[in-house]
C-alpha cells in the first residue's frame, strides 16, 4: 500500500504535468479538483515539493510580478510607503522530463494501491493522462475491492457478534449504502470504457475494406 505522501506526490506531478504552478496555485488546485487533499496545508504541502526538488522530479523557477504589482503608487506626504508584497518574484514549480518519465511509470501501474481508497481519487482524477487499458484494469480493481467489501458488511450484518444500538446500526447501513453506490458508479464507468475500447477496435476492421475497393 502507498503511504499518504506517495499520493500527495502522485497529485503533485500530475497536475505539474498539465502546466507549471506556483506553490498557492497548486495547494488551490489540489484542494478544489482532489477531494482526498481539501484540508491540505502548506506545512505538507512544501516539504513534498521539496523532496521531489532534490529527487530531480520537478524543477522551481522564479515568475515576474504582475505588470500591475511593478507600478509604483504614489505616497501620502508625511508617511512611509510599504513595499508591495505583490511585486515580489513567485517560484514557479515545473515538471522535468525525469518527472515526466516518473509518472507516467506510476500512472501505467494498476496492482491494488491503485484501487485502495486513499490513492483511488487521485488516480482517477488522473485518468485524462493515463492509458484505456490502465483504465479499465484500476476500474475494475477497484469494483472487485468494493464487492469484496460489501460481502463483508453483509455477512457482518447476518451474524452479528455483538449487539448494537440504532445508532451503530444507522452507522452499518450507511456505510453499506455508500459503497453499493459506488458499486454501480463504477459499473457505468467500466461499461463506459468497454465500448471505447471495442469501438476502437472495429474501427480499423470497417476502414479495411475500403481500401481494398480503392
Amino acid at each position: 500500500m502507498r503511504s499518504r505522501s506517495d499520493v500527495l506526490e502522485t497529485a503533485v506531478l500530475g497536475l505539474l504535468n498539465e502546466s507549471p504552478l506556483h506553490g498557492y496555485e497548486l495547494r488551490k488546485r489540489l484542494n478544489l479538483v482532489l477531494g482526498s487533499f481539501r484540508a491540505l496545508s502548506y506545512g505538507t504541502l512544501y516539504p513534498a515539493l521539496k523532496g521531489l526538488v532534490a529527487r530531480g522530479l520537478i524543477a522551481t523557477a522564479e515568475s515576474a510580478p504582475p505588470p500591475s504589482a511593478r507600478k509604483p503608487k504614489p505616497g501620502i506626504p508625511g508617511r512611509t510607503t510599504k513595499p508591495n508584497p505583490l511585486g515580489r518574484r513567485r517560484v514557479v514549480y515545473e515538471l522535468t522530463p525525469e518527472g515526466k518519465e516518473y509518472l507516467q511509470s506510476v500512472l501505467a501501474t494498476a496492482g491494488p494501491a491503485a484501487w485502495e481508497d486513499d490513492n483511488f481519487d487521485v488516480r482517477f482524477a488522473l485518468f485524462g493522462q493515463t492509458d484505456a487499458e490502465t483504465r479499465l484494469r484500476v476500474l475494475e480493481g477497484r469494483r472487485t475491492r468494493l464487492t469484496e467489501r460489501l460481502e463483508a458488511f453483509r455477512e457482518s450484518t447476518a451474524h452479528p457478534r455483538s449487539r448494537l444500538d440504532e445508532y451503530a446500526l444507522e452507522l452499518r447501513r450507511f456505510g453499506l449504502e455508500k459503497v453499493e453506490r459506488e458499486v454501480h458508479w463504477l459499473d457505468g464507468l467500466i461499461s463506459t470504457e468497454r465500448g471505447r475500447a471495442a469501438a476502437q477496435n472495429r474501427s480499423p476492421q470497417q476502414e479495411q475494406p475500403k481500401k481494398e475497393r480503392g
